[in-house]
């Protein structure tokens, strides 16, 4: 496992390219919601529609899901689709497996694991996440029993524990870090505390910042920053 801290002037740009690198000739790619992966899709985008890109292999998958109807506001796959697939559709046409949240965190969980099951399950080639203030990452809360998950690969999240308080489905650590390369993408002086504590020197995983969790079993973490997120890291961060 390595852990490699990126400090840029622009996350999302940055991103975009490794979305582009992942996708290249078809990919497994795991989508996040939160502003900086939206800012990442749109980049990302305007990079397939300029070098014509066929992601006709592509497959994305998503992180986690708020338990709303897809067209809510909240949900998760709406920004994805306003910002990334509905912009795709007239360029190339990668496939998508979205979580139906509507169904409820229970049943919607249960669904996308048989999904996940019955395409592999697959390696993923790019698992893009973001980071709250309170360091969780997808819908992983810290300090509850999801985190404690080692066979399933999505689970229900009755409660969440930010804002907005409504269930979610979530991917689980194992799920996760079942990845050729995580990103983890955060801006701004709120996420600051949260970086240092889950990827910064001297982090240990802790159930309390469940992004930390992730460095026990990843193949590589490239956490991307600017510097108001990176404000908290010591010079070098974490490796």
């Amino acid at each position: 496992m390595s852990v490699a801290i990126e400090v840029v002037e622009d996350p999302a740009r940055a991103c975009a390219a490794m979305l582009v690198s992942a996708a290249v000739g078809g990919g497994e790619i795991v989508l996040a919601g939160g502003s900086t992966p939206k800012a990442a899709y749109v980049e990302f985008v305007h990079a397939v529609e300029t070098v014509g890109m066929d992601l006709s292999r592509t497959r994305f998958w998503v992180g986690d899901e708020r338990c709303v109807d897809p067209t809510d506001d909240r949900s998760n796959f709406k920004m994805m689709k306003e910002s990334l697939l509905d912009p795709l559709a007239h360029i190339t046409q990668p496939a998508v497996r979205r979580m139906k949240g509507e169904l409820g965190p229970e049943q919607g969980a249960n669904e996308y694991e048989r999904e996940l099951r019955q395409a592999g399950p697959p390696e993923f080639d790019l698992v893009l996440l973001g980071i709250g203030p309170d360091g969780h990452t997808a819908s992983l809360f810290p300090g509850q029993p999801t985190l404690q998950e080692r066979r399933r690969l999505a689970v229900g999240v009755p409660q969440a524990g930010l804002e907005p308080f409504v269930p979610r489905i979530s991917l689980t650590l194992p799920a996760l870090t079942a990845s050729q390369r995580i990103i983890v993408l955060a801006a701004g002086e709120s996420k600051a505390d949260a970086v240092a504590e889950a990827f910064g020197g001297g982090a240990e995983p802790d159930p309390l910042v469940p992004a930390s969790l992730l460095a026990r079993s990843a193949k590589l973490i490239t956490v991307l920053v600017d510097p108001a997120a990176a404000s908290g890291l010591d010079s070098g961060g974490a490796s």
